[in-house]
């Protein structure tokens, strides 16, 4: 079985998961921030393998998935790996 391509995360990425997380650590609990990472490690090692599992964002080459009612991930797909774009709130006013 395929292990699925490279899943690579871009700087605007890593700061809107830590951000969230840390939102998630101080107004709710450290159990709700692992529940959340556990959705997205489970959703990152299904587009490995499965890369246009979320439907096509607004904006070419872009797509997006919901990991909660709150929050969405954008990422765009290449021949070789899987850029992650950033992480959205579902309530928020964005272009995606």
């Amino acid at each position: 079985m395929s292990e699925g391509i490279p899943v690579i995360w871009s700087p605007l990425a890593e700061e809107t998961y830590l951000s969230i997380l840390n939102y998630l650590i101080n107004n709710w609990s450290i159990s709700v921030a692992q529940n959340f990472d556990k959705k997205v490690e489970n959703l990152l090692s299904l587009l490995s393998k499965h890369t246009q599992l979320c439907p096509k964002s607004k904006y070419i080459n872009l797509r997006r998935c919901v990991v909660t009612p709150q929050v969405s991930l954008i990422y765009r797909q290449t021949e070789i790996f899987i850029e992650l774009v950033v992480f959205i709130d579902n309530r928020s006013k964005h272009k995606f």
